[in-house]
């Protein structure tokens, strides 16, 4: 409710201002140095794979690329989705990141265990699940990503020896 208050907040400024407007939903943003490491290392909890919400993200490079096209090729009052538009669960997302830097798997727990093991932050995260498409993004802005998966991303974090 708060994004969508500041979008409303946004629209409004741009109609009385009468400055043009895009509005960019960004999904969870990685990079090779912005992947939770630490946290697995630490063996910290993930949900059970099935009790796991969907989550999207995009790598920092493809959301560069999206801010640079919004600016000059998006229409005014445009809004995207941005998200690499691959969405998968985010125990999904721990865990091939711990496969692909050789990490052992961070355990898994059930949603009532997690209320005493996991942070505020994470659990409020935890309870948003949202499969995302990116089809409009791509099309209108005529954009080719450069990370379209999570293993394509992980692949130039941890290249092959």
């Amino acid at each position: 409710m708060r994004r969508w208050d500041a979008e409303q907040q946004l629209r409004r400024w741009s109609s009385e201002s009468g400055s043009e407007l895009v509005i960019l939903r960004v999904a969870g943003i990685y990079a090779c140095d912005r992947l939770p490491l630490q946290r697995i290392r630490e063996a910290q909890p993930v949900l059970s794979a099935d009790q796991a919400p969907w989550s999207n993200r995009i790598h920092a490079d493809d959301l560069v690329q999206i801010c640079l096209a919004a600016m000059t090729r998006a229409p005014n009052g445009a809004l995207y989705n941005v998200c690499d538009g691959n969405p998968s669960t985010m125990t999904d997302y721990f865990c091939r990141i711990a496969d692909t830097a050789g990490l052992p798997r961070p355990p898994q727990i059930s949603l009532a265990e997690a209320s005493g093991q996991l942070s505020e932050g994470m659990l409020s995260y935890l309870k948003e699940s949202r499969r995302l498409s990116n089809r409009r993004l791509l099309r209108e802005l005529g954009l080719q990503l450069r990370f379209p998966t999570l293993a394509d991303g992980l692949a130039d974090c941890f290249p092959a020896p």
